[in-house]
């Protein structure tokens, strides 16, 4: 039987759970995670992503409610998934991409009350056996390794409008 280390996941299961909004909050705003700080929305890597290069796109005001975004902030946020993809594109070379909001418990929104969007790097084969026989997935890099790679890329092509 193989091994499979992934110890940044024994934070969370041990971790005290903030309270409030986990978005809003420094202990998470505060750290080497965030790749880029717009005016009204930010760029962070995923501290339990689903594949390597998990970013989320998150306005800095806390709502959970997509028409509550002003125009600004949906802009601004589209503008930055835009930047995403051309730096996930030149740092990680992926096949393809998953875009997705979930809003609501019932579709699946871990952290509800702060609306974000999910970018989620994806290639050829990366659904491989581990998550169908062991319902486990394999993250082949530290979390903090691909923000260091993609956190320049995104000064590189984030242009201020």
């Amino acid at each position: 039987m193989e091994t499979i280390f992934a110890p940044w996941r024994m934070d969370y299961i041990k971790g005290e759970k903030p309270d409030g909004c986990v978005f809003c909050k420094c202990s998470v705003r505060c750290d080497e995670y965030i790749l880029f700080e717009g005016k009204t929305a930010y760029v962070m890597m995923n501290r339990y992503p689903y594949v390597n290069g998990h970013l989320m796109i998150i306005p800095q005001r806390h709502t959970g409610k997509i028409e509550e975004l002003t125009q600004e902030e949906r802009k601004e946020m589209f503008d930055l998934l835009e930047t995403a993809v051309k730096a996930l594109r030149e740092a990680m070379k992926p096949d393809g991409f998953n875009i997705g909001v979930n809003i609501g418990k019932a579709a699946g929104a871990g952290i509800e009350d702060h609306f974000h969007i999910h970018v989620i790097p994806r290639w050829e084969g990366d659904t491989n056996f581990m998550s169908v026989v062991t319902d486990v997935r394999v993250i082949p890099e530290a979390v903090a390794t691909t923000a260091a790679n993609l956190s320049p890329l995104f000064k590189k092509y984030h242009q201020e409008a």
